[in-house]
C-alpha cells in the first residue's frame, strides 16, 4: 500500500493562515503513498501555518498559483483555515487552477473552510459535500447538498469537516487519487 500513488504529483494550494495540520497530515499521507506533493501559493517564498488562531510553522512555497496548471498534476488538496481559504478564493489564478482540475475530471480533496474556494470556482452546484459547519449556508446557497459527515466522496471530490476527520480524509484522498480520472467531467455550474 506504500506505492499506490507512485509517480503522481499532488498540488496543495494554501497561503498564510492555513490550518497547519490540514496541510501537513494529508501531505504526509500522499507522500507515504509514493506521490510528490507540491506547495502552490499566491506567495512566492513561504507561508505561515496556524494551529487554529496561533502561529505555527512556516512552509516553503514550490510554485506560484500564476504559474500552476492542472495538466502538470494528478490531484489537488485544498487545506482549510479561515484566513487561508478566504485569501485563496480571492486569488484569480488559484480559482482558475482549481477549476482546471474539475474540467479535467481529476480528483480533489478539500477540508474545513476549503470549500469556499470551490464555491468561488463554481464547482459545488449539485454536489454533496461536507465542510466546517459554518460554511453550510454558503454551500447550500451555492447549490450544494451539505451533509454533516466525517468524509464525503462524490465523483472524485473528497470533503471533510475538521482536523479530527483527518484519518478518514487521508485514507479516502489516497484511494481517490490512486483511482485517478473520473468519468464525469466539466463544471456543474456555469
Amino acid at each position: 500500500m506504500a506505492n499506490e500513488l507512485q509517480g503522481k504529483r499532488v498540488a496543495f494550494v494554501a497561503t498564510d493562515g492555513v490550518e497547519q495540520v490540514e496541510l501537513t497530515e494529508p501531505w504526509k499521507a500522499v507522500e507515504k503513498a509514493g506521490a510528490e506533493p507540491v506547495l502552490i501559493s499566491d506567495r512566492d517564498d513561504q507561508i505561515q501555518g496556524f494551529r487554529h488562531v496561533d502561529k505555527a510553522d512556516t512552509f516553503d512555497v514550490d510554485m506560484a498559483t500564476s504559474k500552476a496548471a492542472a495538466d502538470d498534476f494528478d490531484a489537488l488538496v485544498l487545506p482549510g483555515g479561515v484566513v487561508n481559504a478566504d485569501a485563496i478564493r480571492m486569488d484569480e489564478d488559484a480559482v482558475r487552477f482549481v477549476g482546471e482540475f474539475f474540467d479535467a475530471g481529476k480528483p480533489v480533496g478539500v477540508i474545513c473552510h476549503g470549500p469556499w474556494i470551490l464555491i468561488e470556482a463554481g464547482e459545488v452546484k449539485g454536489r454533496t459535500l461536507t465542510s466546517w459547519p459554518s460554511l453550510q449556508t454558503d454551500l447550500r446557497n451555492a447549490g450544494a447538498n451539505w451533509v454533516d459527515r466525517k468524509v464525503v466522496v462524490e465523483d472524485g471530490l473528497v470533503s471533510s469537516r475538521k482536523p479530527d476527520d483527518l484519518p478518514a480524509f487521508n485514507a479516502r484522498i489516497v484511494e481517490e487519487f490512486a483511482e485517478g480520472r473520473h468519468a464525469r467531467q466539466g463544471r456543474k455550474s456555469a
